[in-house]
């Protein structure tokens, strides 16, 4: 960090990971204050305002992440990479998640600033999340001693094609709250205001997710983002049972003021059987081309795509015999085909029984990823002056 005028400049990474984009910062260039550090990034992303014209956030919860970047604590590792979801409505930034989209983003980053050898034809990145203490192996394509960025892969929900990037979580059961199954059941039963009554599975899978049936809330599970978001009452009652398996997770205490700005887990996804049903680009997708309907919620409202932790989740549920996933999919095997509102996501999963709980031997899926610009992002100085 360093001044000009009136101002002072922060060097920063803008990319794509997956479905996501946010900036990469590295921890040498901010302050070692943690409190003027997340100021100084709120700053940067124009937080809080629901907009963030006046910053570099894109006013959606996909577009305001932060990825935090750092040599490897751990020796088994290349890089530190910590996960910061940026609110927009609040002065706040959520670093009690993570993002598996912006892990693609990091892993290639990682490999373009040297953080390891380039070796053919893959180049694994051992990227050390601090969020969740677990390992991520980004496999970057190598050819002709360079990254290759152009292929033939695509993803739902991002235009063109390039160079497939695969994630695979190690260990990744139990991440939040140290169980697959945080309250020791494939299935619970909890209560809203109201008096209904909801049956959920809660899987902890690279992130923590709480899973309902479409027809218990409504809905059919095809919508699209109009009509999921323009209905108040719908994610009323969501965020009432999300906060209900978040307390029996353990993640949300009885007493806490809760909202989706507050606390970002559990995430809750509605779910249903296949249909052929038409993405948000106009798209048709068949029901024989997926083997489940996901309606992933982030931040109070419906993700245009799905979130790789939620598909993470999603996969490792439909292992699990029991769980509502497990009851709704089609197909038996490790791969999964999830139908989303920007089209279809393949994500792989196997789990073991371990005693009480499982264990997610793996958790994998590919992703694409694409650095947008570098330069200096420019902070006010009355940011610094306030807390000095």
């Amino acid at each position: 960090m360093y001044g000009f005028g009136q101002v002072a400049k922060i060097p920063a990474v803008m990319m794509r990971g997956g479905t996501s984009k946010g900036l990469i910062l590295r921890k040498c260039d901010l302050p070692s204050d943690t409190v003027l550090r997340d100021q100084i990034i709120l700053r940067m992303f124009g937080s809080p305002d629901s907009s963030q014209i006046d910053g570099l956030g894109g006013g959606t919860s996909l577009t305001s992440k932060l990825a935090l970047i750092g040599p490897p604590t751990t020796p088994d590792a290349h890089i530190d990479y910590t996960f910061g979801q940026v609110s927009l409505e609040k002065n706040v930034i959520d670093y009690k998640v993570t993002c598996g989209n912006l892990t693609a983003a990091v892993g290639l980053y990682a490999a373009e600033e040297g953080y390891v050898p380039l070796t053919e034809p893959i180049t694994e990145v051992r990227i050390n999340n601090t969020n969740i203490d677990k390992i991520i192996i980004a496999e970057i394509p190598v050819e002709n001693g360079a990254i290759k960025y152009e292929g033939n892969f695509s993803i739902a929900g991002v235009p063109g094609v390039s160079s497939k990037i695969m994630l695979d979580f190690l260990d990744s059961g139990g991440t939040f709250t140290k169980r697959t199954l945080p309250s020791g059941n494939t299935v619970d039963t909890v209560q809203i205001k109201d008096g209904r009554r909801f049956e959920i599975s809660i899987v902890d899978c690279v992130n923590t997710i709480v899973f309902v049936r479409a027809q218990d809330v409504g809905v059919i599970g095809t919508e699209l983002q109009s009509a999921i978001n323009s209905n108040a009452e719908l994610l009323d009652t969501l965020e009432q049972i999300r906060v209900e398996g978040g307390i029996l997770s353990g993640l949300i205490q009885p007493e806490e003021q809760v909202g989706p700005a507050t606390h970002s887990l559990p995430k809750i996804v509605i779910l249903a059987q296949p249909a052929d049903y038409v993405t948000v680009a106009n798209q048709t997708v068949r029901s024989e081309d997926i083997d489940i309907f996901s309606r992933y919620i982030s931040m109070g409202a419906l993700h245009k795509a799905h979130a790789v932790g939620g598909a993470m989740a999603l996969a490792a549920a439909c292992q699990i015999p029991g769980t509502i996933p497990n009851r709704l999919i089609l197909s038996s095997g490790s791969a999964v085909r999830i139908g989303h509102p920007s089209g279809t996501m393949y994500a792989e999963a196997a789990v073991a029984r371990k005693e009480t709980d499982w264990h997610v031997t793996r958790a994998a899926c590919g992703r694409t990823a694409r650095r947008l610009m570098e330069g200096d992002a420019y902070i006010p100085a009355s940011v610094l002056e306030a807390h000095c």
